[in-house]
């Protein structure tokens, strides 16, 4: 029995959380808007303007949970974590790796695997779920190519040509994304990834839900004691989570595309839902946000088959697991590190 510690949103401005008890009370304009018992919690995530009190802060960081500051767009701002836990030789393993030319390159080749044959799986789902022979025939292409870069990828030597392969599919993935939008064309039309800003509806819609995954896979790299910031496909940058966005790779197709894809499809998400700003960005608006961080977490609870485990578990469990297995290969308990594969 696995239990998954839900996480907090809040996205009502002006909102106020404080501890009271053993219990995490959020207030507006004075009144008790919701009350959640504080260890039924993994984290609190708060977007924009909404005050923590120091107790409530003091409390999450004593506890070990995360608390993540947004803005009302769901740019990052800031994490506010305990004192570093997990071992310490855990991390030492994790600098090693990456100052072992051929760890890192086996590491990064089986996430960007994973992160191929996941997206290949959602291409070749569309194309038996459409009818129109034009769209099937772009999967199919996409498909092919996707096993070929499998192959390639299985024969590279060095990281470069790694990430080159990694850029390559997801851009033959994207450029039959507009394909898997299969109604509301006339908002949800997609010419291509942009972001910083997002400058149409589905990137905005892209861009939130890659943030709250994002979190999640940082909180489970946390929570073995990795490093979040050292990681092993993305080029580590100060200030930037490499290790959760190489985590997150394997889980964007399976988890926030089809998601995205679902909310557009299902007329869950509307033109209403986004608010255009000054100079072209396109952002969720509040009731936007509201819809989307309900639907993931309902997508989180979806059961998926995982093969190394062996068993059937929650969606957004598999974040932690792998951060797990990573742990393991780095301690040296494996000999690769495997990745998580959609079935």
């Amino acid at each position: 029995m696995h239990q998954i510690l839900n996480t907090l949103y809040i996205i009502t401005q002006g909102a106020y959380l404080h501890l009271d008890h053993e219990t995490l009370k959020v207030e507006v304009d004075g009144k008790t808007q919701l009350q959640v018992p504080i260890h039924h919690l993994g984290a609190v995530v708060c977007f924009g303007n909404v005050l923590v009190s120091p107790a409530a802060m003091h409390r999450c960081a004593e506890d070990g949970r995360s608390l993540v500051l947004l803005n009302s767009n769901g740019r990052f701002k800031a994490r506010l974590v305990g004192p570093t836990s997990g071992n310490v030789l855990l991390r030492q393993a994790q600098h090693r790796a990456l100052e072992s030319r051929e760890q890192t390159l086996a590491i990064a080749r089986n996430m960007v695997a994973g992160k191929i044959q996941n997206a290949r799986h959602v291409v070749m789902r569309a194309s038996r779920e459409v009818e129109e022979s034009e769209d099937v025939e772009a999967f199919r292409l996409v498909g092919e190519r996707h096993a070929a870069m499998l192959s390639e990828l299985a024969e590279s030597r060095d990281i470069d040509t790694v990430r080159g392969l990694e850029g390559m599919a997801a851009s033959l993935y994207f450029s039959v994304f507009d394909h898997m939008i299969r109604r509301y064309k006339e908002t949800f039309r997609f010419d291509g990834r942009n972001r910083r800003p997002p400058r149409d509806p589905v990137n905005a819609l892209l861009s939130f839900i890659y943030t709250l995954l994002l979190n999640d896979c940082v909180a489970g790299a946390e929570g073995v004691g990795l490093d979040p910031q050292i990681g092993y496909l993305h080029a580590i940058r100060s200030g930037r989570p490499s290790l959760g966005l190489d985590l997150m790779e394997e889980l964007r197709s399976v988890l926030a595309d089809r998601l995205a894809l679902t909310l557009i499809n299902r007329q869950q998400i509307t033109r209403s839902h986004f608010v255009e700003r000054s100079g072209g960005a396109v952002h969720l608006n509040e009731e936007g946000r509201k819809a989307v961080i309900a639907a993931y977490q309902k997508r989180k609870a979806d059961e998926v088959f995982h093969s190394v485990a062996d068993r059937k578990m929650p969606l957004g469990l598999v974040p932690h697991i792998q951060a797990r297995l990573l742990a393991r290969h780095l301690r040296g308990d494996m000999e690769h590190y495997i990745p998580f594969i959609y079935r």
